[in-house]
């Protein structure tokens, strides 16, 4: 039987970094927003232009990951609520508790996480 109190405990500190990581990444996102702005010259042109864009490109893939883990977690505590956490979405069968140590937001037992299955 799957401890669902601790999973929630763990989802919900998970979720509440995702958070407060959020605004961190905007305002980096931000502050590489101005400083391609205020410069004169291209990226490509530009040596300082490459790293306002690759600090740009790396501050906006790591908001992406976080809003899409964020979901993740969001929709791991809306299964909690359903009765259906630890439940694997596909087969219906019992998501193993290492799994769900390791990924407690995950909605796949190890045969249907790659989708291979």
């Amino acid at each position: 039987m799957t401890d669902v109190a601790r999973f929630r405990l763990l989802l919900e500190e998970e979720r509440a970094g995702k958070l407060a990581l959020l605004p961190a990444l905007r305002a980096d996102i931000s502050s590489a927003n101005a400083a391609r702005q205020n410069s004169n010259v291209d990226d490509e042109h530009d040596p300082e232009g490459a790293t306002i864009a690759f600090e740009l490109s790396q501050a906006s893939a790591l908001l992406d990951q976080s809003r899409c883990g964020l979901a993740q977690i969001e929709a791991a505590l809306e299964r909690i609520e359903a009765g259906t956490f630890g439940i694997c979405a596909v087969c219906g069968q019992g998501i193993a508790e290492g799994r769900l140590e390791a990924r407690p937001w995950t909605p796949f037992c190890i045969l249907h996480a790659s989708g291979k299955a």
